[in-house]
């Protein structure tokens, strides 16, 4: 307060949201009726100061008119600039999408996301300029204009346009999803476009080895170098459960013994940053033995020597045609086979399961496990048609059951 003079404010609030600005002028504390917001009295000074309060008043609801017919939602900020004529930035779909890939490369930097994560982020970044190109004909839009529609839309085009399986796109959708989550919070966008929205995935068909073919791969011999290396890499995955991104952080210090005189396999996985932890059975002992002064242990402290996970799985492609094996093998194939075939099917408890290929939550590992029963189911069906082509079993088989 300047010579005894207090300066009067604009309080602008909607839906409990509020900012205030200077009106630019002043009166003395006892002329004024706070409740009425007025200059109190009929003097020329009061009739003034109220003319102008009024006419500020109905300069801001006019503003608020034409906001509130332009935009999904208005804020005291976007009327405060309009009246002030200070031009409002609308935040587009895109510089969302950018901001939020600044902030997962910088996780990425500090190990806390792993480049695979990125990608489906900047991969989700293209798919999204490719939709809106070829559905609404714009490089870019303001994400107060984002509702409902632009989501089915969205997941639409993936169904006729991309022509893409449903799981693959579902990932697209949940990326999108989790960066509007991401606006909302931050105060971008008022509703979430995204909220009656459910990402839902159809149940995985996860091929597998049985142990009749893991025991094929790894006894076929007469291989060239470039496949037996694939070959043992590939069976020592089958034994512990390691993908490929995480075989390849493997080195001589991930390996540890227990006080029971076990060998331990230990890494975090670049994926979700978890602890996974296998203990070494005799055939992944025996291939570590097999590499212990290999170029790969000496040069680049590595345990095994990986190729990049192209070349990798095309050599599989070649050792899985070399043994007649009618799968295609992948650096994953061998994760789910341990989950399956060496650990589940042999009675190992799920929780165990779920510990040692580092999941976070036990649901993932039960995908697995409804791969086993699967795998039961199958195997039944199959001792049934045995006995019903054998003709003493169809003799015995006339008892019915009421």
């Amino acid at each position: 307060m300047i010579d005894g003079l207090a300066p009067i404010y604009v309080r602008l609030t909607i839906e409990g949201r509020r900012t205030q600005f200077s009106l630019g002028k002043k009166i003395e504390p006892d002329k004024w009726i706070q409740k009425a917001g007025m200059a109190k009295g009929s003097g020329q000074e009061a009739k003034i100061i109220n003319n102008y309060i009024n006419t500020v008043r109905g300069e801001l609801q006019k503003n608020y008119n034409v906001l509130i017919s332009q935009n999904e939602y208005v804020t005291p900020e976007m009327v405060r600039n309009a009246y002030m004529g200070v031009k409002e930035e609308k935040k587009t779909l895109m510089e969302l999408i950018d901001y939020h890939l600044l902030r997962v490369q910088e996780r990425v930097d500090a190990g806390r996301m792993s480049k695979n994560t990125k990608k489906h982020f900047v991969t989700t970044k293209l798919k999204i300029q490719s939709f809106l190109r070829n559905k609404y004909n714009l490089s870019d839009e303001a994400l107060c204009n984002l509702k409902y529609q632009f989501v089915i839309d969205f997941e639409y085009y993936f169904e006729t346009f991309e022509g893409v399986k449903k799981n693959t796109y579902m990932k697209y959708m949940s990326c999108l999803k989790q960066i509007i989550r991401h606006a909302v919070r931050l105060g971008w966008l008022k509703t979430n476009p995204f909220q009656d929205f459910k990402c839902t995935y159809e149940p995985a068909n996860k091929d597998i080895l049985t142990m009749e073919e893991i025991e094929l791969i790894y006894n076929k011999s007469n291989l060239i170098k470039r496949l037996e290396e694939v070959r043992d890499i590939f069976i020592f995955c089958c034994f512990t459960g390691f993908a490929y991104a995480d075989l390849t952080n493997l080195s001589p210090d991930s390996i540890s013994k227990s006080v029971d005189g076990e060998i331990w396999l230990q890494t975090y996985r670049e994926k979700t940053g978890t602890k996974e932890r296998v203990m070494a059975l005799p055939i992944p002992i025996e291939i570590i033995e097999k590499y212990k002064n290999h170029n790969c242990r000496k040069i680049q402290n590595r345990l095994f020597p990986v190729n990049s996970n192209q070349k990798y799985n095309a050599y599989l492609k070649e050792l899985a045609d070399i043994c007649g094996i009618n799968k295609y093998l992948t650096t994953h194939l061998a994760r789910h086979t341990f989950a399956t075939t060496i650990t589940l099917s042999n009675g190992v408890p799920i929780e165990s399961v779920s510990s040692m290929l580092g999941h976070k939550d036990i649901r993932t590992t039960q995908i697995y496990a409804r791969v086993v029963q699967q795998k039961v189911s199958q195997d039944m069906k199959d001792l049934r048609k045995r006995m019903m082509n054998n003709p003493t079993m169809k003799e015995e088989s006339k008892l019915k059951i009421a």
